[in-house]
């Protein structure tokens, strides 16, 4: 928790730079107490369709653990909509989602 993964056209250059971006602004928000959990990826989508041109797109999805209300969930999608901008200014459409993990979501770290 948190889990960031990032969907995208295989023309966005969604890198490692991207995620330490989002990783550092992520880390720093207080609704992040344990940074360390901090997950961040990128998915390229070889195939895909939008409705928009042009046709490239990233779009993020926030899965939180239960218990944030619903302005620090907006504000957190706010910080990773704006680092995207940021990143990827000419990308065709950029978009957020927070979603909540269940209450079954469960996890090993090595040296826990």
């Amino acid at each position: 928790m948190p889990h960031l993964t990032i969907e995208h056209s295989l023309d966005v250059a969604a890198g490692q730079t991207l995620c330490d971006d989002l990783y550092d602004a992520l880390a720093a928000h207080p609704a992040v107490p344990r940074p360390e959990s901090l997950k961040i990826r990128t998915l390229p989508c070889p195939h895909h369709r939008i409705g928009t041109e042009p046709q490239s797109f990233a779009h993020a999805n926030l899965a939180l653990l239960p218990g944030r209300d619903e302005p620090t969930k907006a504000a957190l999608a706010r910080l990773v909509l704006d680092r995207m901008a940021a990143h990827l200014p000419g990308v065709g459409s950029l978009s957020v989602d927070v979603s909540e993990l269940s209450a079954a979501y469960t996890k090993r770290v090595l040296g826990d």
